[in-house]
């Protein structure tokens, strides 16, 4: 009698995540964590960040570190980039002696994680055409939260066929692929995402600040607002932020200030006016100029105490 032996299919993806080289490039507060669910999941990573102590806590969870983004770019299959803006995206992709797009083989993928102007994408996705290599924006919405826990949402630009070589590991850090459109569409978005969000802030602490002047208990006014249909969820959960008196940065305030700086100027650049927006960048200008930087978002209630 034949003997049928079945044998076990390995899991695809499982075996993907084995053998696909990965480096990250940037281990800032968000770097750090997504590069934590890469290799939770089992790839190689390396990682870089201009300061290395950065980098220890993914090195103990097995990174190697790498000295600079051309060596951990090199013999990666995928490389990620976390970085503060479009300066530092520019000097880690781009740089002639330590860039890691000058180390990437043709069959890479470059993939740009961070909050960017949709101008620099262009000259970055250009750059990589140039140099035959596939290019995806994946700029991300969430916080620390979402990135420690795999739920971000990635908010992609670029070819579907290159977001498709990416969207396994894209998944391993988020919980939906947005394909927003063609390169910097993804970046786009983003700053709308950080815009939209920012907004409310600014209009928050103001009213905050107004409540205060009126004799209110902002803890019971904060409650009654953030149950009503009116307030987003993300607004109710800043409103009761702000009730305290310590804002340890989850979105720093000089970030935001960048962020609409990016914004406002896009706009500017195609004839477009942002009256609203202008006026959300000037309190976190102001914050910024108080010495309110560091601080979270929220922190900007303290210009209305």
């Amino acid at each position: 009698m034949r003997q049928i032996i079945r044998v076990r299919r390995p899991d695809r993806n499982a075996k993907e995540a084995k053998v696909q080289k990965i480096a990250f490039l940037g281990m800032g507060a968000m770097g750090r964590r997504m590069a934590a669910r890469l290799l939770s999941a089992g790839y190689a990573v390396t990682v870089w960040n201009r300061t290395a102590d950065a980098c220890e806590a993914a090195v103990s969870a097995g990174a190697r570190t790498a000295s600079s983004p051309s060596d951990a770019a090199h013999g990666a299959d995928i490389v990620i980039a976390m970085l503060r803006d479009d300066g530092a995206s520019r000097a880690v992709w781009l740089d002639p002696e330590t860039g890691a797009l000058p180390a990437l083989e043709p069959h890479a993928v470059a993939v740009e994680c961070s909050t960017l102007t949709p101008a620099w994408i262009g000259q970055l996705a250009a750059a990589c055409e140039a140099r035959g290599v596939d290019f995806a924006e994946c700029p991300v919405a969430g916080s620390l939260p979402q990135a420690e826990g795999g739920q971000l949402h990635i908010l992609a630009g670029g070819p579907p066929e290159t977001i498709d070589r990416v969207r396994t590991v894209l998944l391993t850090m988020g919980t939906a692929v947005h394909h927003c459109g063609p390169n910097g569409a993804g970046a786009a978005v983003k700053l709308a995402v950080n815009t939209l969000y920012g907004v409310q802030i600014a209009a928050l602490a103001e009213i905050q600040g107004f409540l205060r002047l009126a004799g209110l208990d902002l803890a019971t006014a904060a409650e009654i607002l953030g149950g009503l249909p009116i307030c987003s969820p993300a607004a109710a959960l800043a409103a009761k932020a702000m009730l305290g008196s310590e804002f340890p940065a989850a979105f720093p305030v000089d970030l935001v200030d960048k962020d609409f700086g990016y914004l406002t100027a896009t706009a500017a650049a195609q004839g477009g006016a942002m009256p609203v927006a202008g006026a959300a960048s000037g309190v976190f200008r102001h914050a910024v100029e108080r010495g309110l930087g560091a601080d979270n978002i929220t922190g900007v209630v303290q210009l209305y105490r």
